[in-house]
């Protein structure tokens, strides 16, 4: 599973910063990595000339295989809160997911997931 972390030119990218975004979205959602290509994070600060506070957001999209990209954002007044809580929001919008693909066809998830990538291939 690969992790991109993109920023705007309102954020400082450091490895820190590269550190904590790796650590916060593998400990959310390792569980599912087999099934998970690619996970994008955008990071931005909206309001950063207009208050101390800012309005942080982090989006993440996650790349399933088998599936369509799954998308969440969160917004807080610090960047730290705002990437543990876009990591959680992932974390049960792919299990929301996957365990829908996994009741439609009553099947186990390693199987579910492969087979709807066949089907998706197919179309």
């Amino acid at each position: 599973m690969q992790i991109n972390v993109n920023t705007d030119k309102t954020i400082e990218r450091h490895a820190g910063l590269n550190d904590h975004v790796q650590t916060v979205v593998t400990a959310a959602i390792s569980r599912f990595a087999e099934h998970i290509t690619r996970v994008e994070v955008h990071l931005s600060d909206n309001n950063s000339q207009k208050s101390a506070d800012g309005d942080n957001r982090c989006l993440m999209e996650a790349r399933i295989t088998g599936y369509q990209p799954i998308a969440v954002s969160d917004h807080a007044a610090t960047l730290h809160q705002a990437i543990n809580g876009a990591a959680d929001k992932l974390k049960r919008a792919i299990d929301s997911a996957l365990g829908r693909l996994y009741d439609k066809r009553n099947v186990p998830l390693s199987k579910a997931v492969s087979e709807a990538a066949d089907e998706e291939t197919t179309e």
